[in-house]
């Protein structure tokens, strides 16, 4: 949970911000965890997102998370995790967004169900064609491309830039970069990259 947590400070403070500012009229916000392993990421930016949804207004706020992986979307489904993978979430979070488990389930810890019922988890090979036709205002993909080799990267970043919004932004692992003067993205932080061309209210 909140690993390499620049990413989830810059959702907060000016990623997600962004976004409701942008979709003011439509509120609707659409975010995806690509390659979601068992789901501590998605559940990272559910609890970002829940910290930060305008008070007495309603949102249609959705993360989806895949993973070509079915058994890891079956645990991060489950939503249960043992206390030792919870070091990187504060208490006040712990407190907030998780149920601890008693008795057989004591050890654990449970997502709330407002925070879980945020996230849509699905198996998705990126490869595959994708299903959903966004637009995203953000994707997390990290730790993903590098076990790809460099057009597949290149394919997969084009395929990232067409169902992000303008002005959205693309979130990668720590050993992953983009290059390259024709790329959609340019570099605004620490792995953060921003889909070139004008934000829109188009959605």
């Amino acid at each position: 949970f909140f690993r390499e947590n620049h990413h989830f400070e810059a959702l907060a403070s000016y990623m997600l911000p962004e976004a409701f500012e942008r979709n003011r009229v439509s509120r609707r916000v659409r975010l995806w965890s690509a390659g979601c392993s068992s789901g501590e990421e998605a559940y990272c930016i559910a609890m970002v997102a829940r910290e930060l949804l305008p008070r007495g207004q309603s949102w249609d706020l959705k993360i989806l998370a895949t993973d070509i992986d079915s058994d890891m979307i079956e645990t991060a489904r489950r939503g249960i995790y043992p206390l030792d993978r919870l070091v990187g979430v504060s208490e006040q979070r712990l407190r907030r967004h998780f149920q601890r488990g008693v008795r057989e389930q004591e050890g654990s810890a449970k997502v709330r169900p407002e925070v879980a019922e945020l996230v849509t988890f699905r198996t998705l090979n990126l490869m595959d064609a994708w299903p959903m036709r966004g637009p995203f205002d953000v994707i997390f993909c990290r730790n993903v491309m590098i076990y790809f080799d460099q057009g597949t990267r290149e394919r997969l970043l084009n395929r990232f830039a067409d169902i992000l919004i303008p002005g959205g932004y693309l979130c990668l692992g720590h050993s992953e970069s983009i290059h390259g003067s024709a790329s959609p993205f340019r570099l605004v932080g620490k792995t953060i990259y921003r889909r070139i061309g004008v934000p829109t209210n188009a959605h």
